[in-house]
């Protein structure tokens, strides 16, 4: 185990490693060879000292108490922007209360959870308190009851067994609230098969009354089963745990399954804040999901989407916290693979709504826009950012797209593709192009920003005139040009403009590797904080445009495939080939098909379908000529 502190001793940053000195050498080498992140650790590093444990079990527990104690700033963060609600039933007290809390650390507590949201659980204790009558009323109220010998409102419509005022001794109420802990752990069968029978019993002695009260409270624990969805009928005790990650972020989705059913979850989003391997992100994961966990809560499973550094490690830390064995691991096949499945899609949507909060706020807005100012060196705020990406595939069907920030929000309708004319053109050289076609515009002087003859037209090739308005798109510059790609792709952006005249443009590069911004005169990348909002907005620029490109390229390559086999066909248009790939769902199956099963098409007769036959099946041409010549009328 090491610490790094600053010139004032505080930990910056805690790690483990196997060897020592390897770990070590590795930070000290040319700053230029290591990751931002961990060049900023070193730099801000005075000293470094560590401690030597016996084994991995013992690092693990000696790195999850040196991150509480120091909260080294180079160490992953935590952004869980919410504490998730527990059911409690406080068994310590003279009279059980049920009881619904944002945290699970008082002694002599039951704690049940977590729970996404505060109104399922209480929907669900609204209908459990129908069989288990136990108190769920605030201390004063209880008190005050009390004193004045009558039972509250609870009390008078069944949902409270009213010990406040004798209905029942303080042992009948405990028994009752350890009855409704046994049903929340688990034991959910056994309470309906039990009313069940007594249900049958109370029918055949004629006592319909009390038979129809055991119904309801039947009907009310189904109802209360119904909001936690079945996963096994095994009786499963798992964590399931689902990861996903991007360069700066990690979000994480927790099922917490008790006896085959979700009885908790939850999902945050951490901060890389150093730089690791895949397996040591999932060991920082861990440790955020169990510092909060009380041992006695560990399950007997831990399944995750990705495996931890050292799974052994893992498993003797929890099986030693828990006193019994927890098996670690990550599921490859069957029902287990298929619900860490389910979390990892969870996650996937906390990421995103996690991106969608930061997008959506003005305030975060603001700060990017005037972060990349700053960093940047711009003489003012770039409230409108173009992107372009080029996407191509060995070489064919090279296109590029040119997405459109305003005030650091997308502005679709200004979205741009471009099929690229030079033939075999690479990365920079297409770059070069889509420059000079989107910027062909501003470089005409007497067009006045209004167009030229010269300007592309069309859906793939560049801007065009907003419908009804009279006014082009594009008509100005934008405030800053980012190029997908590092520093040759920034200076063949850069030369584009020059040789087009255009001098007020700024472009900077955004290579994905280490997340460097280029600039086209520079020598060194500018290197924004990890946690900037500026290299935030960067990313989200360029992730669209990426995206955008891919779909277009995948667009075109499709094309091109179809129009290879079914263009040329004689009486085949484009409207009738749509309608034969939509009847068949495929090329495969239009091949396998007969004439006369090719006729049943929508807008394919006898004669066409004897015809792409034909085409389709050149071995049989003379054929398939013949039997459509007999066909014609």
């Amino acid at each position: 185990m090491y610490r790094f502190r600053d010139a004032r001793g505080e930990v910056i940053y805690v790690g483990k490693a196997r060897s020592l000195r390897q770990r070590l050498g590795s930070y000290f080498q040319d700053p230029m060879a290591l990751h931002p992140r961990t060049a900023a650790m070193v730099q801000a590093a005075d000293d470094v000292d560590w401690v030597t444990v016996g084994n991995e079990v013992e690092a693990l527990s000696l790195e999850y108490a040196w991150i509480k104690e120091f909260d080294p700033r180079f160490n992953v963060k935590y952004r869980d922007d919410k504490s998730y609600p527990y059911l409690a039933v406080t068994l310590g007290e003279e009279f059980p209360r049920v009881t619904v809390v944002r945290e699970a650390k008082r002694k002599g507590t039951r704690y049940f959870g977590p729970y996404a949201h505060a109104w399922a659980i209480r929907d669900s204790v609204d209908e459990l308190l129908k069989v288990f009558p136990i108190r769920s009323c605030r201390d004063g109220v209880f008190r005050r009851a009390a004193q004045v010998g009558r039972a509250c409102l609870l009390g008078y419509i069944g949902k409270c067994s009213a010990p406040c005022v004798g209905r029942i001794s303080a042992s009948e109420h405990r028994a009752l609230a350890q009855e409704f802990c046994a049903f929340m752990s688990g034991q959910s069968d056994r309470f309906v098969r039990d009313l069940e029978r007594q249900m049958r019993q109370a029918a055949d002695e004629q006592r319909y009354e009390e038979a129809g009260r055991l119904r309801d409270r039947i009907g009310a624990l189904r109802r209360a089963l119904e909001r936690n969805a079945v996963v096994f009928a095994d009786g499963t005790d798992a964590d399931v745990i689902g990861i996903v990650d991007d360069p700066l972020e990690a979000a994480v989705q927790v099922f917490h399954v008790r006896d085959g059913r979700i009885r908790g979850e939850r999902g945050f989003v951490l901060e890389k804040a150093e730089e690791l391997d895949p397996g040591e992100y999932v060991d920082r994961v861990l440790q955020g999901v169990y510092a909060q966990e009380p041992a006695a809560g560990y399950p007997r499973q831990v399944l995750l989407s990705a495996a931890p550094e050292s799974t052994q490690a893992w498993q003797a830390w929890l099986s030693e916290a828990r006193g019994s064995r927890v098996d670690v691991r990550v599921p490859q096949r069957g029902d287990l693979r298929a619900i860490v499945q389910t979390a990892v899609t969870n996650a996937e949507r906390v990421l995103a709504a996690h991106r969608l909060r930061r997008s959506s706020d003005l305030t975060s807005r603001s700060l990017a826009l005037g972060e990349l100012q700053q960093a940047l060196g711009l003489a003012e705020a770039p409230l409108r950012i173009e992107c372009i990406d080029v996407s191509t595939l060995q070489g064919q069907d090279t296109v590029a797209s040119l997405v459109v920030f305003e005030d650091a929000l997308p502005r679709k309708r200004d979205y741009r593709s471009y099929v690229i004319r030079t033939a075999g053109a690479d990365d920079t050289a297409a770059v070069a192009e889509v420059v000079r076609r989107r910027f062909a515009r501003l470089a005409e002087p007497s067009s006045g920003g209004q167009g030229s003859p010269e300007a592309d037209t069309g859906p793939d090739t560049g801007p065009v005139a907003e419908p009804g308005t009279g006014a082009v798109s594009f008509a100005y510059p934008p405030g800053l040009l980012v190029i997908d790609g590092g520093r040759p792709q920034v200076r063949a952006a850069q030369d584009a403009l020059m040789s087009a005249g255009i001098t007020d443009v700024p472009v900077v590069g955004l290579a994905k590797r280490l997340e460097e911004v280029w600039l086209p005169d520079s020598e060194d990348p500018v290197i924004l904080p990890r946690s900037s909002q500026a290299l935030y907005l960067l990313q989200r620029v360029r992730d669209e445009a990426h995206r955008t490109a891919i779909a277009l390229h995948r667009k075109r390559r499709g094309k091109r495939q179809t129009a290879s086999t079914l263009d040329g066909i004689a009486g085949l248009g484009p409207a009738r080939a749509r309608s034969l790939l939509g009847h068949f769902g495929s090329m495969r199956a239009v091949r396998a098909a007969d004439a006369a099963e090719l006729a049943l098409a929508p807008g394919i007769g006898p004669v066409l379908a004897a015809t792409i036959h034909a085409a389709l099946h050149p071995a049989e041409s003379s054929g398939g000529q013949t039997s459509s010549m007999e066909a014609r009328p």
